[in-house]
């Protein structure tokens, strides 16, 4: 932005819809596929993605990156994609890229409505170059990754003329328990100082706000949850009945084994998160059509901000589904 520029925008009196309009067209909000469509999410938002391992949390992430690289309209045919760029970030060091390339073949073929064509192939192809992977194999890497990534991604900015969308992490946890287990991190050297878990976590945040600042993308990170039921709390939070009544006891039940979301970051990563969702499996096996066996359900919940509705999907080969 020019000096002039900085200006007229002091000086200036804009109306509030002059101001929605502007803010809306250079951050506009965009759905996600199922089951991060509740919200709509901007440029600037940490959405977090917790559960228990397995989850489905990886495969809600291939899927938010395949409507992500997708174009929305190609050669007059509207395939519903961003057409932007994804950067994913894997700490797990088990993203499957056959997956990801099977789930774009999926939604190709559902819009064309043929899998043999050249068309295809092309899109394909052009869907995968939006994609960029990273894989970090401990903390010292991610961090000297996040150094990095103002370079990439204005490289690839001023290659493509289009700069990074979405950022994906998967799995922000990864670490947090080999760095625990060890009293300090020494970064090399006699004369350099020591990181504690507590010191990774505050550069890894202080690097991602840099990184936003310059760079306006949606973050989306994938953590293991620990998941538990109050049942497991029965025998200290155990009280008395009075002896003239007796108590609900389908209530009590319910509220007992009512499941609870047990936080271990540290203080500095919630506060940087501004949204968060908790997703769980289910004991329920539902029967999809066309299939030749029932498919093991999972359960959504928003917890941050907080909605009281319960999304209910499957993982099948073309994605993940919402049923109902």
């Amino acid at each position: 932005m020019s000096e002039a520029d900085v200006k007229s925008w002091i000086n200036g009196d804009e109306s509030a819809k002059r101001m929605l309009d502007r803010v809306l067209t250079s951050r506009p909000s965009f759905s996600l596929p199922p089951p991060l469509h509740r919200i709509p999410l901007r440029v600037a938002n940490v959405v977090e993605i917790a559960g228990p391992s397995p989850s489905a949390k990886t495969q809600i992430l291939t899927q938010t990156a395949v409507s992500c690289v997708l174009p929305k309209v190609w050669n007059g045919v509207h395939y519903g994609g961003l057409g932007r760029p994804v950067l994913y970030i894997d700490l797990d060091c088990r993203f499957d890229v056959l997956r990801l390339v099977e789930m774009l073949r999926h939604r190709i073929v559902q819009v064309n409505g043929c899998s043999s064509t050249a068309g295809n192939e092309e899109i394909l192809k052009l869907s995968m170059r939006q994609f960029s992977y990273i894989r970090c194999y401990d903390s010292f890497e991610l961090l000297a990754t996040l150094k990095t990534l103002h370079h990439r991604l204005q490289k690839e900015k001023e290659s493509n003329g289009i700069g990074g969308h979405l950022l994906m992490i998967d799995s922000i946890g990864a670490f947090h328990w080999v760095d625990r287990a060890s009293t300090t991190l020494p970064l090399g050297g006699k004369n350099r100082k020591c990181l504690s878990l507590q010191n990774v976590l505050e550069i890894v945040v202080e690097d991602l706000r840099k990184l936003l600042l310059i760079h306006p993308m949606l973050v989306i990170v994938t953590k293991t949850a620990i998941v538990g039921t109050t049942g497991n709390e029965v025998k200290r939070n155990f009280k008395r009945w009075p002896s003239s009544g007796t108590p609900d006891t389908s209530s009590e039940l319910e509220r007992l084994q009512k499941p609870y979301f047990r936080e271990y970051m540290p203080s500095i990563w919630q506060s940087f998160v501004t949204h968060r969702i908790l997703v769980q499996g289910s004991d329920d096996h539902l029967a999809m059509p066309k299939s030749q066996e029932n498919d093991l359900a999972y359960v959504s919940e928003w917890l941050l901000p907080r909605l009281n509705i319960l999304d209910k999907f499957v993982v099948r080969d073309a994605g993940v589904f919402l049923v109902s």
